[in-house]
Parts: C-alpha cells; structure tokens; sequence
C-alpha cells in the first residue's frame, strides 16, 4: 500500500513526474487567450457553467410555480387596475350582453391562465407542498371572485346595500323591526355585523361590501379543505376538488348577505361532523344472497370513502358538540333555508352510519327551527301563512318557477350567459357521475359525499324561495360535487407506503386496462383542461349580468340625495315593464334610513320611450317626497331582458324633461330623480309607517310550550353529551333523561302547531 501523508494519499516516488507528464497537455492544444484577458488569467469553466444550470433547471419543479404564480397575480392586477389601452385596463363601458368578460383585457386571461398551468405543474410532484397550492388556490379565487371588486368604484350588486342598511338600523336603533322587512325577523347576521362594526367605530360599510365577495370565497376554503382532508383519495383529487370548489361557485349569494355568511357556517359544521363525529364501520356480516338486501349488504361490504374518527379526547368532542349547535343555532337567527340543509346532513350522516352521533341531536335541532319560525318570528308569517306552507311538498312547481324564467332572455349576448350556467351544472353533474363510476369500479363507496350531493336536492319540496331555490340547491350542493367530480379525474386510492405520496394503488388490478403512468398523464392533462375551460366559463356566468348589476357612483349618489331629503319619510319608485309580481330593484337601495325610505313604488315603463303616461301618473298617485329614479342599471336590466332599445334610456330620460308635470331635482350621467311638480299647497308629507308595531300576537297554549321547549332541550342535550363517553356508558341515566324528553317533546311540537293553527285563525 502506498504510503499516506497527514493530508492524505502520497504517490510513491518516481511516479510523480511520470504522472505529470501523462497529464500536462502539448502546447499547442492550449486554447487562445481571449480578447480582454489579462495574461496568466485561468480561461473559464464551462463544465461548471453547464453544471450550474442544470442544477437550476432540475430545481425548476420548486422554484418555477412559485414565479408563475406570482407572475400571473402581478400580470392580473396590472391589467385590470392600469388605465384602459391595449391589452390592458377596463372600460366599463364596453361591457355588453356577456357581462364583465367583454370587457377584460387579453393579459388578464393569460394571467388567469399562467396561474392554474403554474397549480398543475405544483399538483403533479410527488410531495404535498401544502402551503404552495393553497396560496395559488388562493390567487386564483382572487382573480376570478375579486374581478369585481378591482374594476368597481363601488360594491356590486344592489341587494347588498339593502343589507348595509338593516345593519346601520340595528347599529342606530338597536332593535330590529320585521314590519320594515320579513329578513328581519332572522336578524343574526345584521346584529353581528351591527355590533362589530359599532365596536370598532366604522361608520362606513363600502370596503366590508366591496371585498365580501372575495373575502367570503377565501373563508369557504378553509372548511372545505377539512373536509377534504376527511376523504380517502390521493392529493391530487382532493387539491383538484379544492379548484373545482373556486371554478365553479358563481351562484353570487357570497356578498354581503345571510346567506353568504350562512353557508360558511354550513362548510364548518359539516367538517365538524367528518372531522370528529365521523364513522366508519366494515362490515363483517356475510352479504344476503338475494333482494335489495344483497345490494345494500354489497355497498356496505365495499371500502369507505371516508377516514375513521381516531384518537379524539372526550373533552375535544364535547367542545366541538357545543360548537356544532352553536353553528346550528347562528344559522337559524340568520337564514330561512342553511339551517334545513345542516338538519338533513346530519339526518342523513345517522341514517348511512356516518356519525357516531345519536338521534337525539337532530331533534333537539329540528325543535330549534320550528321554535324560531314559531316564536321568534311570527309577526312575518301570522298574517301570511301560506307564505311559509304553501310550498310545501309543490316539488314540480317549485322547479319550474326556478327555471323557466331564469332561461328566457332578449339579449342574444346575455343568453349565452344563462346557457354557460346551464353548461357549468350540466359538465360539474357528469362527472360526478363519472366519478362514482369510478370510484365503484374500485370498490369505493363514498357515501358523505353522495350525502353532501343529493341531500339539498330535497330542498325542492319545502319551497319556491322567490324563485331561487334552484340556486341555493345548487350552491350547497357543490362540496359534495365537487368531491366527487374531482374523482372522475383522479379515482384511485392513496398508495401504501407514505414514502410514496401521489401514487395511487387501485383495489382491483384486473379493471387496470392500461399504462399506468400513462393514464396518469392523460387524467392531468385532462384535467388542467377542464379547469381552464372552467375558468372561463365561470367569468361569464358570475359576471353575465354585470351590465346592470354593477353599480356606479353616480346612483348612490342620486340615492343619497333622497335620504338628505327623507324627513319625514320618502319613497322612491322604480322602472319595471310590467306591474303586478314583486321585482327586485336594481338599484343600491336601502342603504340607510330603512325605517324612512320605502321602494316598494312601480313605475310603468315601454318600449317606447315617449309613453311616459303610466310612470307620471305613478308619481302623481304617490305621496309627497316621493322620487321617480332613472338609472343606468335600471336601463340596461330593461335592455338585456325584456328588449329594450339600446338609446331607450337617454330618450326616456328626454321625455321626463319635457312632462310639465314633472320636476328633475339631481341629475348626473348615471341616474336623474323626478318628483310631482303640482302638490296642492299645504300637503304634508306622510309620517313613515311605524316598525314596532302593536306587539307579536300569541295563544293560550305559548307558556307552557316555553316550559316543555326547555326541558326537551336539556334533556336531549344531555343525552347527546353522555353519549359521547361511549355507547354503553350510563344506560340508566340516559333512559331517564329519553323518559323525560320524549313526552315535553311532543308538548313543546303540540304548542307549535297550536300556535300555528290559532295564531292564524285569529289575527
């Protein structure tokens, strides 16, 4: 062995010169000195050069979406907030029938596009980089749910500035009045946001109203993604039903609003249920040989497509049961129809074996709403009873008051965005179809999200909901759609080994037809497409009626120079091509002074702009203080759905100006106000009808329904919380407390119907 030195290896002697010899190149194979270099400089390292980019290039994977993310969020904002030019800005006067998207700049579409290549390009590596694909998950819900808030100078949609008001009169009154509005009498949100806001000293709730949207698309995801982290899939399948949740919400009901508001809560209390009441049982019994009993005995024996509740203390479910009815019961002070889906979701979850829960906590939820619409709000529904029943049960009826009308239109433009709704519901539906296919051809049955699916369908036979409630199905039937379109694309289960994280191992190799690294391609680049096409899809069907949703400075303030002038009350009249159904206004109504200002006024319009007979003998029928609004959106409502011409507005606004009868009193581009020029002298304008009333009628029976309320909810309650300990803990204390609450339930319901029933007959 030869011999080693302190700082390594030696060569022997002798071989030193040898090996230099070997190793020094001729002369002439030396390279040329370059221009510039100084004598004896060493020439460069190419090799490292080369090595240096190829290290960066093989790193791309990790530092790549990052910039492509920031990239398009940068590139997104630029082309939406700089002045209008090429490939650039937004002119909102070049939005026509398609809605905002006729207006978006080119760079704003690459934008979007650079952002879901650069989530893909995150999705497809082999490690969950968690925090990376929720901040582009999060810049996508951005670009697409914030568009209206960066091209606006003020909130969109007028129904929002209705909810500003109710909370500026509880903020002002500190009480809330069900004479002024039936949203009144669930006024939970409104006092929320009256408390919060008059706690922190604002004053002005245009910001909350311009970035609620966004803001509440944000907050669903947070719930959602728990609930996704529930489910037995790859990483792939449940950050693709995390996309799909932002692509495809365009219903709208996230701005300012109850519901908005309502079905966050709803997100949470169902990851509440999957997180720590979850349950999942195999079954050991042998399958039936025949009959439906075979079928269900087969779906049982499959694999569950939900993770089994594991190693919870008891002191954590106690605190997430009090969470669970505390969401449940917020719901209830807030919104008509979010506490019915929670009641039929945990309904369900008992009647598939999905919760360890027992059956007491969906009726002690059941008796909450029924008290509420019994007790806390029967000054709406005590004179209008078949308001609250009629629909009950009309399933046919209530389906088509929900689609026949939201499929008509004028505008050949607009009707395109009424088709890529029907589009985006009809392609989501497929392949959850798809996906359930799947997933059973490897033996998954995924039951919470089936539950989660068809569960709002039910919604169908309790009411029309104003016609909405096609809508509202829809929105809260997307978490389990979602979940189970994402599976169409991204079937199989999670691999064995956590050393391998996104591939996934089918139960039935013999249904594994084809290459498996290839299919996996395939479904990626499949993928990725549907999520561009939704993308795209979705601007035009959240943004279709943005040509006279948005709302511009000019119309709030027409508006508020009707409540500088309320005193002692006002009315404003609104354009509508035909009297008799209730049409919401499209304008920023109600902002403030809701006890003051009333829009319940109609005003007769035409297709010709000079009948302007009806809408002045409006306003003359109407009482002093009263205000004719003309307003852009108004105008191109008329326009886009009932085919107006397009200079109908301006030569309407003409033909006011010349009535001898009629006085403009504010003016500006977007909007004009008119009142009756000719008052007899000494007429008073009429004091506001009063909101207090004379007091919510009651029945002999109402006390002792309160008593038997009480009682059922203690005893349920405390049934619910000894169970928690275990199936067979405390059998005798849990009889007693069923003995007590089974006779003070049907007291308590008996009450309920009796106020019903006498309430009615008597007020």
């Amino acid at each position: 062995m030869a011999p080693q030195g302190p700082s390594g290896p030696q060569a022997v002697p002798g071989q030193a010169q040898q090996a230099a010899y070997q190793q020094a190149p001729p002369r002439q194979a030396q390279p040329a000195q370059a221009p510039g270099q100084a004598p004896g400089q060493a020439p460069a390292k190419p090799r490292a050069t080369r090595g240096r980019v190829g290290a960066l290039v093989a790193s791309a994977p990790k530092w790549l979406p990052v910039l492509l993310v920031l990239e398009g969020l940068i590139m997104y904002v630029l082309a939406l907030k700089v002045p209008p030019g090429p490939l650039r800005g937004v002119n909102p006067s070049d939005i026509d029938g398609l809605g905002l998207i006729s207006a978006l700049p080119t760079t704003a579409f690459i934008a979007i596009l650079i952002m879901i290549v650069s989530f893909f390009i995150t999705v497809t590596q082999s490690t969950d980089r968690k925090f990376l694909l929720l901040f582009q998950i999060a810049a996508i819900t951005f670009a697409l749910h914030g568009a209206g808030a960066l091209v606006a100078d003020e909130p969109r949609f007028p129904t929002a500035y209705i909810h500003a008001g109710f909370v500026e009169f509880i903020g002002r009154t500190g009480e809330t009045a069900i004479n002024i509005d039936a949203r009144m009498g669930w006024p939970g949100f409104f006092a929320l946001f009256a408390f919060v806001t008059k706690a922190a000293g604002i004053t002005d709730l245009t910001p909350i109203l311009q970035w609620t949207p966004l803001l509440s698309n944000l907050l669903y995801l947070l719930p959602f993604v728990l609930i996704l982290r529930q489910v037995v899939a790859t990483t792939r399948a449940r950050w693709f039903a995390a996309l799909l949740f932002v692509l495809v919400q365009w219903i709208g009901q996230d701005y300012f609003s109850p519901q908005g508001f309502t079905f966050a809560l709803y997100l949470a209390f169902v990851a509440i249920l999957l997180r720590w009441f979850g349950r999942v049982e195999t079954r050991t019994k042998p399958v039936p040989p025949k009959g439906l009993r075979k079928l269900i005995g087969k779906l049982d024996a499959m694999t569950p497509g939900e993770l089994a509740n594991t190693g919870t203390f008891r002191a954590d479910k106690l605190l997430m049961l009090m969470m669970l009815v505390a969401l449940f019961v917020a719901s209830v002070a807030s919104h008509q129809i979010t506490p019915f889906m929670m009641l039929g979701v945990v309904t369900a979850f008992l009647i598939f074996k999905r919760t360890t829960l027992t059956w007491a906590l969906p009726f002690f939820l059941g008796l909450v709403v029924l008290a509420w619409i019994s007790y806390m709000t029967v000054g709406f529904w005590a004179s209008q009873i078949d308001t609250i029943f009629g629909g009950l049960g009309n399933i046919l009826q209530n389906l088509r008051s929900n689609t026949g009308d939201r499929i008509e239109g004028t505008d050949p433009a607009h009707a395109m965005v009424l088709q890529a709704r029907l589009g985006i519901l009809a392609v989501i539906l497929a392949c959850a179809a798809v996906g359930i296919f799947r997933r059973f051809r490897r033996g998954v049955f995924d039951r919470s999200a089936l539950i989660l699916l068809c569960v709002p369908v039910l919604a169908l036979g309790l009411q029309s909901y104003g016609g909405e409630i096609g809508l509202r199905i829809y929105m809260f039937a997307l978490p389990g759609a979602c979940l189970l379109a994402a599976y169409a694309f991204f079937p199989n289960l999670p691999a064995d080994s956590a050393d391998v994280r996104e591939e996934t191992v089918p139960l039935r190799k013999r249904n594994v037809r084809f290459n498996p690294e290839l299919t996996k391609k395939i479904s990626l680049v499949l993928a990725a497409c549907f999520a561009v096409v939704f993308a795209f899809a979705f601007l035009v069907a959240r943004y279709g009626n943005e040509k006279f949703e948005r709302v511009t400075t000019g119309e709030v303030a027409a508006l508020h120079y009707v409540y500088d002038h309320d005193e002692p009350s006002a009315r404003v009249l609104y354009l509508v091509p035909k009297e008799g159904p209730e049409v919401t206004p499209t304008l920023p109504w109600g902002e403030r002074d809701v006890e003051k200002v009333s829009f319940n006024l109609q005003a007769l319009v035409h297709k010709d702009p000079a009948q302007i007979a009806d809408a002045v003998q409006a306003l003359k029928e109407a009482s002093r203080n009263s205000y004719l609004m003309v307003s852009r959106g108004q105008v191109s409502y008329l326009q886009l759905n009932e085919g107006f011409p397009a200079d109908w507005g301006e030569r309407f606004r003409a033909a006011l100006d010349k009535s001898p009868d009629l006085k403009r009193v504010y003016s500006n581009e977007d909007a004009a106000l008119y009142t009756w020029k000719n008052f007899v002298r000494g007429t008073e304008i009429p004091e506001p009808n009063p909101y207090k009333g004379r007091g919510d009628p009651t029945s002999p029976w109402t006390p002792v329904g309160l008593g038997a309320l009480a009682v059922t909810w203690v005893a349920l309650f405390g049934y619910e919380i000894i169970r928690l300990n275990g199936p067979n803990r405390a059998p005798k204390a849990r009889k007693r407390l069923l003995f007590l609450a089974i006779p003070a339930f049907a007291v308590a319901l008996a009450v309920i119907i009796e106020r019903f029933i006498y309430i009615a007959q008597n007020n």
